[in-house]
This record gives C-alpha cells, structure tokens and sequence, in this order.
C-alpha cells in the first residue's frame, strides 16, 4: 500500500444535519414498526429478519476493529488519514450487544436444538447437545462481546487519547493489544457465526465457514469505508488529507477480498457437491430449487462477477463515482448472503 500524506492532519468535525437525522428517524421508525408487525403475524420470520439485520452490522463494526489492528500491527502509515473513519464503525458494537441480549428472546423461533423433546428423538442433535445448549450459548454470548468491547475499548480508546495528549508511546503500547486481538478475533467470530448462522440448520457443518463469513465482513466493511470517504470528501471535509491513491488502495483491498469470498464459496460448494454426503448436501440442495435458485446465481453475479470485471483496471479504482457504484452493490449483496445463509 502505497498512498501517504505529507501533509500535517488537523480535525475535521462533521455534524450531522437535521434533514439527515430526520431521514435516519423516518428509517428507523419503518424498521421498528415493520418489525413488530412482523412479529405479530410472524414471529419466525421476523426473529430470522432481526438476526440477518443484527449480523450484518454487526460485522461491519467488527471489520472496523480488524482492520484498526491490522494497521498497528504492520504499522501501516498509508491508512492514518483515513483510520479515525474505520475506528467509528466501531462505535457500533455496544448497541450491538444491546441488540444481541434482545434476539434471546426469539432463540426458541429460530433454533431447534433449543426444543429439548427433538433433541431427545435425535441422535446427531443429542451428540451436539454438549455445546448447543443455552447455558453454554448464553456463557459463549457474552463472553464474545466481552472480548471484542475490551479490545474496542484499548484500541479506540487509546488512539482517542493520543489525539488530546500527543504521546506518541500510546502508539507502541497498542501494538501489543492488536498482535493479541486477531487470534482472539478468528476463534471469536468464527465460533460466533457457528452459534448464531450455522446452528440454524444443526444438522448441518463446515469447517470453512467462519472463513467465509469472515471474508464477507471484510468485503463489506472496505465498501462501507469508500462510501464514507467519498461523502465526506463531497462534503469537503478530507479534500486536503485523503486522494485518489487513498481510494486505490481502498480500491485494491475491495477487489482482493471479492475474489477471496468468492474462492472460498466456490471451494466450500466443491468439496461438498463432490464428496455428496447427505448429512453435508442438506445445505445447498434447497439453496438450487425453486426460487432459491436465484438467489444462489444473483450472489454468484452480483457479489463475485460484476464486482470483480468493474474493479478489474486500474482507472476503476481511482474513479469516485465508479467505486460508489460497486461498494454499494457489494453491500446489498452481503446483505442477501446472510440472508440466504
């Protein structure tokens, strides 16, 4: 990565404006509403709605904090202009917890492992009932945002400090904390994916799913990264601090975890479709039938092939509009992978 800023950085204060609140309001208000009218006519569905919605977001916020270590770790000097950006996206992860605690309360719409008279009649199920109980999910729960809110807490903290104090040592004692949080990461959030997506359909498993979740949260918090820049940078506010070789690397980053989704998805549906064990087939068979079928292709299209040819010159990663455009197609399509997850 390549784009620096010789330039001395000075704070850029962004408010919100009330036509903006307003139109965030409105949304808000639709989603609850839409929520509980869902929830009265269809409790199953709307729990299935609240946990894509809750995962999705929730994995944006992460994406942030991974690639806030990152950053430290190779001790990157090309992502400072743009870093305080990805460490707001990290501001989410306490109403996420919030959020979490409330999806308990529709545990036993969306998971059947949670219906102990199947359990007993199942032997798989009773083989797997040591780890999907609800103690143990509750213990896992809270344990996993414990984790990631310690390390929010260290490494935003800490970098928000350095803007008031000027210590320069607050840098070196973050290193040690972001070497500590990608290990804990990896096991945290591929275990949580297990809980809350995977044990959706127990019978089911695959080793490579926490890495495919992972590569969806990536792609998608790179394309929430760009539309950030690229609104503030219309708004004049990064002009002097953030150019076009920022967004190339952003750019770069975007393309090579489009491939990356789309090499585990493909090897994930290989090995299964060639081994051809039911207890492993039960994912994907409903997933190409019936309308399902569209779905599966519009991921293949729209989240792998049309990204993939846009971002592919160079020009396309150094041209706003163009990589709008992409970023926001890649997260509407995150959106309908979890949901077909």
């Amino acid at each position: 990565m390549s784009a620096e800023s010789n330039k001395p950085l000075t704070a850029v204060n962004y408010v919100t404006s009330v036509r903006m609140k307003t139109i965030y309001s409105i949304f808000m208000f639709l989603g609850l509403a839409a929520f509980v009218v869902t929830l009265i006519t269809d409790r199953e569905r709307a729990w299935h709605a609240y946990l894509v919605g809750l995962f999705y977001f929730l994995s944006i916020s992460l994406g942030g904090l991974f690639f806030v270590a990152i950053q430290h770790l190779t001790k990157a000097g090309w992502s400072v202009n743009i870093r305080r950006l990805v460490e707001a996206l990290v501001a989410f992860l306490p109403y996420a917890f919030g959020l979490g605690v409330l999806l308990l309360f529709g545990a036993y719409q969306l998971y059947e492992w949670l219906d102990m008279e199947m359990v007993a009649n199942d032997a798989l199920l009773s083989h797997k009932s040591a780890y999907l109980n609800l103690p143990f999910f509750l213990v896992r729960f809270v344990a996993f945002f414990g984790l990631w809110l310690l390390f929010s807490k260290v490494l935003i903290g800490r970098s928000l400090q350095q803007d008031k104090t000027g210590d320069v040592g607050l840098t070196h004692r973050i290193l040690p904390w972001s070497v500590a949080f990608i290990p804990v990461f990896a096991l945290s959030y591929t275990f949580f994916g297990f809980d809350t997506l995977m044990s959706l359909e127990p019978h089911w498993f695959s080793t490579i799913f926490g890495v495919y979740t992972f590569a969806g949260l990536f792609q998608s918090t790179m394309a929430v990264t760009i539309l950030l820049i690229l609104y503030l940078h219309r708004k004049g506010l990064l002009k002097s601090v953030v150019n076009e070789n920022h967004l190339h690397d952003l750019g770069k980053f975007l393309f090579a975890f489009t491939v990356f989704w789309a090499y585990i998805a493909f090897s994930q549906y290989m090995l299964i479709w060639y081994a051809n064990l039911p207890e492993e087939t039960i994912f994907y068979l409903p997933r190409v039938e019936h309308s399902w079928l569209f779905v599966s292709l519009s991921l293949l299209i729209f989240k792998f092939i049309v990204p993939f040819l846009a971002l592919l010159p160079r020009w396309a990663k150094r041209t706003p509009a163009h990589l709008a455009a992409v970023s926001i197609l890649i997260l509407v399509m995150q959106y309908v992978d979890i949901y077909w997850l």
